[in-house]
């Protein structure tokens, strides 16, 4: 590329992240990106998990505020419908699941000509307001928590991404407590052709989705009726894409397990699939 031609292109990049929906985060794992001062950003989506016998779908909406060029807020509302298939029959539920509240800061950011690294860390809530005694269930009935950072390479080729994150579980009114989980992501981003200003842009994303979670406990120990069937390990290979014009972009991608090493009987995930929207103001 000829510098005056890699100066606009770079312009355009610029421009894009100061107010469009062009700024890129993986389908399944966080980013670092965030909102612009007072931006908001109306967000929707769509997952569907199929493990074994079950299936579940859930959709939400997501509200974002900028409270600066570097730190978020917001909430995410979202509504779930769960499906148990049997020999013996099915079950269905559905209503609000459980409410959730999120803060992002990014803490660290560096450009240069055509290139930007940013980090950030972030913290969640989730909330204990959906229905636990649904059958199946639409919340999990305790107050969880998440703490995890992000870190990411944007250029206008490549991307690359990296995330750690720690969730940890609340106890419910049974004394149940669902193990703690930790989630490791990696992802690396390719656009095919040089971004343009106001012209739609594509970013395909291949991503390496790790999660272990611990065994559940009861009343503070191990409980063998619970314990034998919770807890372990699953790696995804989730390819993705992230499609953006102006203000307005589209994300979709599927997961695929490649690895699972759980404990007990559990149904191993067969694939999640997950479609977004977002809009910026």
């Amino acid at each position: 590329m000829k510098p005056v031609q890699r100066l606009i292109a770079t312009g355009s990049l610029v421009l894009c992240g100061c107010g469009a929906a062009s700024a890129h985060n993986p389908v399944f794992s966080p980013g670092p990106h965030v909102l612009f001062k007072e931006g908001i950003e109306i967000h929707s989506g769509v997952d569907r998990n199929k493990a074994g016998q079950e299936k579940e779908a859930r959709l939400a909406l997501e509200l974002t505020y900028g409270l600066s060029g570097d730190w978020s807020v917001g909430v995410e509302l979202p509504y779930a419908e769960v499906a148990r298939s049997a020999e013996n029959g099915s079950e269905n539920s559905r209503g609000i699941g459980d409410m959730q509240l999120f803060s992002k800061y990014r803490f660290w950011r560096e450009s240069s000509l055509g290139v930007q690294e940013s980090a950030a860390v972030f913290l969640n809530a989730m909330l204990d307001n959906g229905d636990a005694s649904a059958n199946p269930p639409l919340g999990s009935g305790t107050t969880d928590r998440l703490l995890g950072f992000t870190y990411g390479y944007e250029s206008l080729t490549w991307y690359r991404w990296t995330s750690i994150r720690y969730r940890r579980n609340g106890e419910n009114s049974s004394g149940l407590r669902r193990g703690d989980n930790w989630l490791v992501d990696f992802a690396l981003g390719y656009r095919p052709t040089m971004p343009r200003y106001l012209k739609p842009d594509t970013v395909w994303i291949l991503e390496l989705n790790g999660e272990r979670a611990r065994r559940a406990e009861w009343n503070g120990s191990a409980f063998n009726n619970i314990e034998a069937n919770t807890g372990g390990i699953e790696w995804f290979i989730s390819p993705g894409i992230f499609w953006t014009l102006r203000n307005f972009a589209i994300k979709a991608g599927v997961q695929l397990p490649v690895s699972s090493a759980l404990n007990g009987d559990q149904a191993e995930s067969d694939y999640r699939t997950r479609l977004e929207f977002e809009w910026h103001l």
